[in-house]
């Protein structure tokens, strides 16, 4: 678990109130960036997989056969399972299969869900030195911090503006989850302890 004071040094990090960084923690993993099996809490996404073979001159439409669940053009909400899901890590081994590095950056890590392709923003050399770190939920959070800062997302936090963070950290449908509206929540029952 994240103590009270490495919130503290990351909510000074940031310039924001550690209520804000807790509510995010709580929207995004429940308060804990581990499973009950002490691996990191992930969520593989498809659609993302799609892009990331793309990326790496591999047709993604060669490789579907077999493999719909764990890749697919675009996001569909009947081939999303929650991060909880005892199944993300078989999809998640199954698509390195496929190619590795392009699997682990489709998949949200730790506390934070943060993108794996995210790697070089949260201030790692490569993919894998950033999943590496996600078994450290402390490293979870310096990821989180490091991400937040080089996005410029910290005014948002700084500012309270939900929707402005919602937009930029959970896309552009944040609406349809209300994103916003579950930070907003989590924000005061934080503020309010």
């Amino acid at each position: 678990m994240i103590t009270e004071e490495q919130f503290m040094e990351a909510a000074q990090l940031l310039k924001c109130e550690p209520a804000a960084i807790k509510a995010i923690n709580s929207v995004e993993a429940g308060g804990n960036g581990f499973r009950k099996d002490g691996k990191p809490k992930i969520l593989f996404e498809g659609h993302i997989f799609w892009k990331q073979l793309l990326a790496v001159n591999i047709d993604p439409v060669k490789k579907t056969e077999g493999n719909e669940d764990i890749l697919y053009p675009t996001w569909v909400i009947s081939k999303v399972r929650p991060f909880y899901a005892l199944d993300q890590y078989d999809r998640l081994e199954r698509a390195k299969r496929i190619h590795t590095d392009a699997a682990l950056k489709s998949a949200s890590w730790g506390a934070f869900q943060i993108m794996g392709f995210n790697f070089a923003k949260c201030g790692f050399k490569s993919v894998q030195d950033f999943v590496s770190a996600q078994t450290v939920e402390y490293q979870q959070l310096k990821a989180f911090c490091n991400y937040i800062k080089s996005v410029h997302l910290d005014v948002n936090l700084q500012q309270l503006d939900w929707r402005g963070f919602a937009r930029s950290y959970n896309g552009p449908d944040y609406t349809q989850n209300h994103y916003d509206i579950k930070l907003q929540k989590a924000y005061e029952k934080f503020k309010s302890n």
